[in-house]
């Protein structure tokens, strides 16, 4: 996946500032993407995800004159995708079985350039490291998931969960172990 562009992700977050719609329009279509596939991810859930989208994009649009650097646009909008669904799966408990191939396929990165037999293969790669994630403690779902699928940092995860940073570095630590162990 191509990194954003971030001095020009500030240039439109300048521009929405100054309540310039088609500005934060471009916002929405640069981070979307992310944002649904994150939310799909961590929600397990097509619908619940669109209603978390919608609720992310509308926080944003209340708040975006409180981004002190719109160069960080992009990890500001990926800690309300993940305050949003946190939130939502705490009211709604949701499911945390095996995930459908629909939600699967969502997470997938679409971008190979492989061969088919290396697609198959990493795509049952991918399956297996989903299947494990979901056989983890949800503790170290949570911070394996904000680590690895939303590369948040340890003191942001910290901030995010309400946990100290040692406890994020031991529910990476056990939760990496873990998964080596699932995935032998």
């Amino acid at each position: 996946m191509k990194e954003p562009d971030y001095n020009y992700i500030a240039a439109l977050v300048k521009r929405a500032w100054r309540n310039d719609s088609d500005a934060f329009a471009e916002l929405y279509a640069i981070t979307y993407q992310k944002v649904y596939n994150y939310s799909c991810h961590y929600l397990r859930d097509t619908f619940l995800a669109q209603d978390a989208v919608q609720e992310v994009y509308i926080l944003a649009l209340k708040n975006i004159q409180k981004i002190k650097e719109p160069s960080l646009f992009v990890a500001w909008i990926n800690q309300i995708a993940f305050r949003v669904c946190y939130d939502m799966c705490k009211k709604n408990i949701v499911n945390y079985g095996v995930m459908d191939e629909d939600v699967l396929q969502l997470v997938q990165d679409t971008n190979l350039d492989a061969n088919p037999e290396d697609k198959v293969f990493q795509n049952d790669e991918h399956r297996r490291l989903n299947e494990a994630i979901e056989k983890l403690l949800f503790n170290e779902r949570q911070v394996i998931i904000l680590r690895f699928y939303n590369n948040m940092k340890i003191d942001d995860i910290a901030d995010a969960l309400e946990i100290s940073k040692s406890s994020v570095k031991r529910y990476l630590a056990s939760g990496q172990e873990s998964l080596k162990n699932l995935l032998r």
